[in-house]
């Protein structure tokens, strides 16, 4: 946990933004035990609107600015949320639930090497959050069970998914990606 946490946070530190790994508690009734669960969360501030961000990230011309290419998003209970890297490989997931310009939750898929991952599914929560005329992202990933595959998974969707929010915010630093180059 300590090197995920270093992780996050040496990342974060590089990348002008904070990010945070850790362990949430919750408990379903009072007097229960408590228990932790495994929650992945690092944000970033993108220096744009809200409107703005929440369009890169909801709509499939503006994912196609700044994750790949091949982006589709469908906006709906079920739609998809998907990116199509070259090479054939598919990450993103289906959409849970979406409240505008506030959240957006996906079934999230993870990379084809966590095979047990991929198909179990994790629950993925993109929170936005207004911030003058910037905007706070936050990833909140949860779901997460047990085994070494998952700890891998872990491991490789903290930096994955940090690279996600920063590649969003040099999006909106340096301008869309010009996929033609």
């Amino acid at each position: 946990m300590t090197r995920q946490i270093l992780t996050a946070a040496v990342l974060g530190i590089a990348m002008g933004w904070f990010g945070a790994v850790g362990l949430a508690q919750s408990s379903s009734a009072p007097g229960a035990p408590i228990v932790a669960e495994k929650v992945l969360m690092i944000e970033v501030i993108v220096p744009a609107p809200i409107g703005e961000v929440w369009k890169a990230f909801t709509t499939s011309d503006g994912l196609s600015t700044w994750l790949t290419p091949n982006a589709v998003v469908d906006l709906r209970e079920g739609g998809e949320w998907t990116a199509k890297f070259p090479g054939g490989s598919t990450g993103g997931g289906t959409i849970l639930s979406f409240v505008p310009e506030k959240e957006l939750v996906i079934s999230a898929l993870a990379p084809d090497k966590f095979p047990t991952v991929r198909a179990t599914r994790t629950r993925v929560k993109f929170s936005f959050e207004a911030k003058g005329g910037s905007t706070l992202v936050r990833l909140t990933q949860t779901g997460w069970k047990e085994g070494d595959e998952w700890v891998r998974a872990y491991e490789y969707l903290t930096v994955g998914n940090a690279q996600l929010l920063a590649t969003l915010h040099h999006r909106f630093v340096s301008g869309p990606i010009d996929w033609t180059k």
